[in-house]
């Protein structure tokens, strides 16, 4: 999935490569990297946006799709979710602090940036909008 996290990659795709049914692929998966397959090439193709948009002049629209996306639309609401910024706006911020970071080796630059996706997206949006609604529901011992 590093290699090629521009293709699709479902879980039942890997579950064949390894060889293992699905539900122990995923299962296996989760405890190796501390996240489900899915969320993992997420943050793979965000890690790959953001050093296009660093380091590229390509517009948007190609970095998304050369990344794996098939919707802009979508690439652009989860880059935002996932950095808190929008793509255009993470270009801008990254060319500027170019001159301050240049010390600093890509790989360390690489695994500060990493994407946090302990949760998924659509559940953080949900927490966001509604977060009285969680505290209701919780169950009382």
């Amino acid at each position: 999935m590093d290699a090629a996290s521009h293709e699709e990659w479902p879980v039942s795709r890997l579950a064949q490569v390894s060889c293992v049914s699905v539900t122990h692929f995923a299962r296996s998966f989760k405890e190796a990297f501390g996240l489900p397959p899915h969320r993992y090439l997420l943050t793979r193709r965000i890690e790959r946006a953001v050093a296009l948009l660093r380091e590229t002049d390509l517009p948007i629209t190609d970095i998304a799709f050369s990344t794996g996306w098939r919707s802009l639309g979508t690439f652009g609401r989860t880059f935002r979710d996932i950095t808190g910024q929008n793509p255009g706006e993470m270009r801008e911020r990254e060319r500027s602090a170019r001159g301050e970071l240049a010390p600093v080796p890509a790989c360390v630059l690489s695994a500060a940036r990493r994407p946090d996706l302990t949760m998924a997206v659509s559940e953080k949006r949900r927490q966001e909008e509604f977060p009285r609604m969680e505290t209701h529901f919780k169950e009382t011992p």
